[in-house]
């Protein structure tokens, strides 16, 4: 078996192919949207390096690889190209990260102010992920106003948000550290 090269020298001036084959340039609003996806994912994995084996590790696990398949329909070109089977996010997907949303949030205090970022490292990074998530999003809605985007890929990254913020609520909560929040002095 051959080992495949690592570079393919197709995007050397400045374009790359999106599934099914058309070629955009690199600052295109899809690539954008899929790499900014593909950032979070990074970020998520080193939120699961700082944290201990547990129920959140698996759904962080789960979540990593259902951002391939959010990255997979964004790199979809719906105008000209079918999606795939393994590209589209299933409802269950939401479903899931709903749950723990609630559940964790059962866990923690209730929220009068607004919680500064911070506190435990793996908190922190929590924190990290529900902005990169936010830009996500943000890129998503952008792709979406000039291109149709598969269905519930909108919905998910934006309850990955609120589940990263409880999760940095949770993990503050549980390591019995203490959150700041905006005001207090």
């Amino acid at each position: 078996m051959k080992k495949s090269n690592l570079y393919t020298a197709t995007g050397d001036k400045g374009t790359t192919s999106l599934v099914g084959g058309k070629r955009v340039s690199k600052t295109d609003v899809r690539l954008e949207a899929y790499g900014t996806t593909d950032e979070l994912n990074a970020h998520i994995g080193m939120l699961v390096a700082m944290m201990p084996s547990g129920d959140d590790t698996a759904l962080l696990h789960r979540i990593q690889d259902t951002l391939f398949v959010v990255g997979s329909a964004l790199a979809t070109d719906l105008e000209t190209t079918t999606l795939h089977e393994s590209s589209r996010l299933q409802e269950e997907e939401i479903k899931c990260v709903e749950e723990r949303i609630d559940l964790l949030d059962s866990q923690v205090p209730p929220l009068c102010k607004f919680v500064l970022p911070g506190g435990a490292m793996a908190a922190s990074q929590a924190h990290v992920c529900r902005t990169v998530c936010r830009r996500a999003e943000r890129c998503i809605c952008a792709l979406a106003e000039v291109h149709p985007i598969a269905d519930n890929v909108q919905r998910y990254v934006n309850r990955l948000s609120d589940y990263f913020f409880v999760l940095a609520r949770y993990i503050n909560h549980s390591s019995a550290t203490p959150e700041r929040f905006w005001g207090d002095r």
